[in-house]
């Protein structure tokens, strides 16, 4: 299958949205993801360009697609950076610069394709490429149910940081922090080289 990575273009937000809610209509999103169908439907038009505008200017947030010759999206991945004295979504400070892997999807009959790896690969190059803030370690939170999620985190080279978040609601549940340190980037983009 013949696809490219690209990064989302302010003119692509339509397609951001689009594919946001084709995603949350999966049937594994309530273990993929935050959001809801609902939530994110609710969006406003201003909302979603906001997001692309974003990702264009890639200072705080890179969202990377895997685009099919037809140009449909097979795949995005998003990666937002971080920094000390900044509150995360889960309300946490981190300690050093970061960027945190956000909104993985690829869709169901591209799965195991190497989509997924080739998402990562770019979305860790951008996060090791920044010169400011220098990006000292890539992170993600992955649904303590979703194996088949933290397997693959672990097959392209993030480890469990021991570190764990309850997310409280209805059903609550625990988000299991995983991480790539700096040094051990290059390492992660040799093993995504092999993949």
């Amino acid at each position: 299958m013949t696809y490219t990575i690209k990064t989302v273009r302010r003119e692509d937000w339509r397609k951001v949205k689009e594919f946001r809610l084709t995603a949350l209509r999966d049937p594994i999103a309530r273990l993929a993801f935050l959001e809801t169908l609902e939530q994110a439907t609710a969006r406003t038009d201003e909302a979603w360009q906001d997001r692309a505008q974003a990702s264009a200017e890639g200072t705080t947030l890179r969202q990377f697609v895997a685009e099919a010759p037809d140009g449909g999206w097979l795949g995005t991945l998003m990666a937002r950076v971080e920094l000390p004295g900044d509150e995360t979504a889960f309300g946490e400070l981190p300690k050093v610069p970061q960027t945190h892997v956000i909104g993985v999807f690829v869709q169901p009959a591209r799965r195991g394709t190497g989509v997924a790896e080739q998402l990562f690969r770019a979305a860790l190059a951008w996060s090791w490429s920044l010169a400011e803030p220098r990006i000292e370690r890539v992170r993600l939170h992955v649904h303590e149910d979703n194996l088949r999620a933290q397997s693959f985190y672990r097959k392209v080279g993030f480890e469990h940081t021991g570190i764990t978040v309850l997310v409280p609601g209805d059903t609550p549940f625990h988000e299991i922090e995983l991480a790539i340190p700096r040094s051990r980037g290059e390492v992660a983009g040799q093993l995504l080289e092999r993949a």
